[in-house]
């Protein structure tokens, strides 16, 4: 079994109260649950979601998916230094091969991370059997513990469960960003009964309350607690972000000297606000945001 005393993760996470008349003056209160002080490098749910799949590889190398900018990749290839694991990153985009890396990938390589570049296509298809075997032959890596792009799998929705945990009796909606639905899942089964989970999705698609839902299935054998999702801020999807979503966080970062992650933490503070503002929590709700990450300085 590995150890992780010595990495030093702050857990529980703080949560602080957030003076913000935008909420205040609806009679609803702010707090920021902070995932992104637990660990340096292991930020926010890719701590929670990381550690029980490296306990299921059981010292065996792990191997993973991302694009070129993936956060989770970049995590897990800090999770391999620090705990002397060989990790692989499957990335998506064969054309990058061969070029000078960015600074994302660059600190995955300088982490120990070996990097494998496959096009477009097969990327996507990475699940399917016959070409995750052949993936995995190709990047020297059929003994490996194959964790899922976004680290979204049965351990991981586990993993987060203990964030739900952390905030019974906190809060009376519990809202979070999603990508793969994983921390929702998670966050949704260990709240109490009385508590709501939100998720934010920062994709286009609508596919996500059916993969949370299958996740739950798979974790848990059933869907668990109370949790719906508003998919109306994603800003054109994954990535992306517009002058207004870059307004609002400068101005959230200067109220509250936090600064705010853009490509998920950004969408999930502004949904929350423009939802206080519809009057869509009664006066008296105290919701909690879940902050998963923050800005990287090199991006």
């Amino acid at each position: 079994m590995t150890s992780y005393a010595a990495l030093a993760p702050r857990l529980p996470s703080p949560l602080e109260d957030v003076a913000d008349d935008r909420f205040a003056r609806h009679g609803v209160r702010l707090l920021l649950k902070r995932d992104d002080l637990i660990h340096p490098e292991l930020i926010g749910n890719k701590w929670r979601k990381l550690l029980p799949n490296i306990e299921a590889a059981a010292g065996r190398p792990l191997v993973t998916f991302g694009g070129a900018y993936s956060n989770h990749l970049r995590a897990t290839a800090a999770a391999g230094r620090l705990l002397g694991l060989t990790t692989i990153g499957v990335v998506r985009g064969h054309e990058l091969a061969g070029r000078p890396l960015n600074p994302s990938l660059a600190r995955c390589a300088a982490n120990g991370m070996r990097l494998h570049f496959v096009d477009r296509s097969t990327y996507r298809h990475k699940t399917d059997p016959d070409t995750l075997a052949a993936l995995l032959r190709a990047a020297d890596a059929e003994s490996a513990h194959v964790v899922p792009e976004g680290g979204s799998n049965a351990a991981a929705v586990r993993g987060c469960r203990a964030l739900g945990e952390e905030l019974r009796g906190r809060a009376d909606v519990v809202a979070v960003a999603c990508g793969t639905g994983g921390t929702l899942a998670g966050l949704a089964a260990g709240l109490a009964p009385e508590q709501r989970a939100l998720g934010i999705p920062v994709l286009k698609g609508g596919f996500l309350a059916a993969d949370t839902q299958t996740l739950q299935e798979h974790a848990f054998g059933a869907r668990r607690g109370t949790w719906s999702l508003d998919e109306r801020f994603h800003f054109g999807g994954y990535a992306h972000t517009t002058p207004e979503l870059e307004g609002f966080a400068d101005d959230f970062e200067q109220r509250h000297g936090l600064p705010v992650e853009r490509h998920y933490v950004a969408k999930l503070l502004y949904g929350l606000t423009t939802l206080t503002a519809e009057g869509s929590f009664p006066r008296g709700t105290t919701v909690a945001a879940v902050i998963t990450g923050r800005p990287f300085p090199d991006g």
